[in-house]
């Protein structure tokens, strides 16, 4: 049996002869923003983050995770304490099992045969797995196994989009498949209504909760809709997205695409009740050395600053597609007992999870590349959307040098 773990970074570029986006189907290879023609797949990866499974690989995935850094166990023992009051089992696991074949019953539905496999960045099973099982279930001779990676982030940034290209790099060079196997990766999907409407459905739901729980609340003064992204670094958001392809200004694409997300939400609500409701983007999950300036403010620190202002808070966790370890930590241990020491009502919106619209969104990134959808017949909610099929040169790029990363442009 084999043993999987995570390949070691390679700084090497391989590209096929002639082609501008390396290790892409034919109909990617062209280098055009949105893949416009029918395109054939004999597998899809649903790639995941990952997460441990036991007290024994607490460790062992915070390495995974933070490799390259030379970051000492005793301080990822500091992160590791969040798995171990959940008995070292990541909550993303099962979530991600129960995504997987809530799309397989969706392609299904839709009359899509195509085998779903799952793979994760930090954890088993690894990319390398999934890959290669995809690849062996389904090679054909005389052409390479052509896979679409459905990737669970829907923003741009470096963690969301071009660390996972990179790890498909990763992993091809670890199974010396450059040659074999095709990998093309999902576009951005966060202002696709099938991600933004269970946000939507879960934020009229905990508003119109607290009027019936507090009938003396005024929502344009005594509420506020805090809207959490995952942190990231300052210099990160500002290299995220597509180099000068989009009017983000100086809040960059992860920042802008949150507040996008934000206002689509805050519409529905004005359009319940009439009014203005007070809203607010900040940030939680920060992980980095202190020397190195984050997203901010942190959730909690504006929790702090409420009393006196707001009698009630909504948090809507729009970055995450499901109730994980860092919903399940920061929002509903730590920012809980934040509001609760400053006396605040507080309500926690669900993630999309399995919800039918999301569920019925990710097929829908599948099929537009089935069918060559035009992007103007693709769902999206924003100006900034649809996401590209095919990344530009230097998208997400992150604080190291540039390192081989399929799905999209060179370099």
């Amino acid at each position: 049996m084999t043993e999987w773990s995570k390949p070691q970074p390679s700084p090497r570029v391989v590209v096929q002869a002639g082609a501008r986006v390396p290790a892409a189907t034919p109909e990617a290879q062209s280098g055009d923003k949105w893949v416009e023609v029918p395109t054939e797949f004999d597998a899809i990866m649903l790639s995941s983050y990952g997460g441990p499974n036991g007290q024994d690989d607490v460790i062992p995935f915070l390495r995974n995770v933070t490799m390259g850094r030379n970051i000492p166990d005793e301080r990822l023992e500091e992160v590791a304490v969040h798995y171990r009051e959940a008995g070292g089992v990541s909550p993303i696991n099962e979530q991600n099992l129960a995504l997987k074949a809530a799309i397989e019953e969706e392609l299904k539905r839709r009359e899509i045969d195509l085998p779903v496999y799952f793979g994760n960045r930090n954890w088993d099973p690894y990319f390398t797995e999934a890959v290669s099982k995809a690849h062996e279930d389904n090679k054909v001779d005389g052409r390479p196994t052509k896979i679409f990676a459905l990737v669970t982030s829907a923003y741009s940034a470096y963690s969301s989009c071009r660390q996972y290209r990179e790890d498909f790099a990763d992993a091809l060079e670890a199974l010396d498949l450059w040659d074999d196997v095709q990998i093309d990766s999902s576009r951005t999907f966060f202002d696709h209504p099938g991600f933004v409407n269970p946000f939507i459905e879960g934020t009229l739901k905990a508003i119109a909760e607290l009027v019936e729980e507090r009938q003396d609340l005024d929502l344009s003064k005594d509420v506020e809709v805090l809207f959490t992204a995952h942190s990231i670094p300052i210099k990160d958001n500002a290299k995220s997205g597509e180099p000068d392809e989009h009017d983000y200004g100086e809040l960059g694409a992860y920042k802008a695409q949150h507040l996008a997300v934000g206002g689509l939400v805050m519409e529905a609500v004005k359009e319940q009740y009439g009014i203005d409701v007070p809203w607010e983007l900040v940030y939680q999950s920060e992980s980095g050395p202190a020397h190195i300036p984050w997203l901010e403010p942190d959730i909690n620190d504006y929790l702090e600053e409420l009393p006196g202002k707001r009698k009630a808070v909504v948090v809507v966790p729009a970055t995450f597609l499901s109730d994980h370890m860092e919903v399940w930590w920061d929002l509903d241990i730590e920012a809980k007992e934040t509001a609760d020491e400053q006396g605040l009502l507080y309500k926690r919106v669900a993630t999309p999870g399995v919800h039918p619209q999301f569920v019925a969104a990710m097929v829908d990134l599948v099929e537009e590349r089935l069918n060559g959808t035009p992007a103007s017949e693709r769902k999206a909610l924003t100006k900034y959307g649809p996401g590209y099929d095919v990344c530009r040169a230097g998208c997400c790029e992150g604080s190291g040098p540039l390192r081989a990363a399929t799905g999209g442009l060179l370099p």
